[in-house]
């Protein structure tokens, strides 16, 4: 069963790795929030069209579980997504995913802080390791640049985007008895509800860039691949390992990233980035190597 569950995980985030990607390769294709709206259009009308049966049966546990499936499909959904779509306006796309190896780190922070989650000396040191490696990438390599807060903008707000995947990999405790499709489908509603504003104020800054040909195929994968797929595949993750065993799994992201960033935009890879990778990974492999017997 493990099995089967680490091969949802690593899929999930090859998906995943393809997100920070298709948001560079929209630049100038289509606006950043017009992207994150035309994304949960196309998946909320996909993921409905083929669960209306489990909506109709799972519908009074639905109706009593509204505001956890809402943070669900705003926090990890949209706020995610659109800061991370934003960030790579001004950042590559190599740095972005770098920096989600933070993710498994704030999760075990926050469950040690909301739950008292044990977490050893041996785990610590790992997260102080990828810990450095993300600070190594937002600095460029340059960690006096921290010191002088001259982190390039992109790279500050991805704490952001970083910090709301995190809350929402713990709220999946929360999460209600239902088929995966309705676990899907309404959160998916709310990602596409929450966006709207998100886009009503990119147009009356002005900034908005209406979808061209890439722009459609752009918005087609992130709802196909990055939003059902690999949702559907980490929820099956984290129910099967729980969410401090899947959350590690997020790690390959920036290494699916990183190479689909290199074959496909033709981003340079510095040393910096090599070396916060083997930092962030082998922080997160001494931090797995020393969890608790009981986790």
């Amino acid at each position: 069963m493990h099995r089967q569950a680490y091969l949802c995980l690593v899929v999930a985030t090859l998906c995943w790795g393809g997100n920070a990607v298709a948001g560079k390769l929209a630049l100038g294709h289509i606006s950043p929030m017009m992207l994150t709206f035309c994304r949960w259009l196309f998946a909320t009308i996909i993921i409905f069209a083929i669960s209306m049966k489990e909506l109709r049966r799972d519908w009074p546990v639905i109706r009593r579980s509204i505001p956890v499936l809402g943070f669900l499909g705003v926090i990890g959904y949209v706020v995610f997504n659109a800061v991370l779509y934003t960030a790579v306006t001004y950042t590559s796309a190599i740095n972005a995913t770098v920096e989600q190896t933070l993710i498994p780190v704030l999760i075990f922070f926050i469950n040690f802080v909301l739950f008292r989650t044990r977490v050893t000396l041996l785990q610590i040191a790992g997260f102080s390791l990828t810990v450095i490696g993300v600070l190594l990438t937002a600095s460029h390599g340059d960690l006096n640049t921290l010191l002088t807060l001259t982190v390039n903008f992109g790279d500050a707000i991805m704490i952001i985007a970083i910090a709301a995947y995190a809350f929402y990999t713990i709220a999946l405790r929360w999460r209600p008895a239902i088929h995966w499709k309705s676990l899907m489908a309404v959160p998916a509603l709310f990602a596409l509800i929450f966006s709207i504003p998100l886009l009503g104020w990119e147009y009356a800054a002005g900034k908005t860039i209406w979808p061209d040909h890439s722009g459609w195929l752009l918005a087609l994968y992130t709802a196909i691949f990055a939003s059902l797929i690999a949702q559907v595949l980490y929820i099956r993750g984290v129910e099967t390992i729980g969410a401090n065993r899947a959350g590690l799994f997020i790690n390959l992201v920036p290494v699916f990233g990183t190479l689909l960033s290199i074959v496909v935009l033709g981003e340079e890879l510095h040393l910096f980035h090599i070396a916060a990778l083997l930092l962030a990974l082998g922080g997160i492999a001494i931090a797995e190597r020393g969890k608790p017997n009981s986790a």
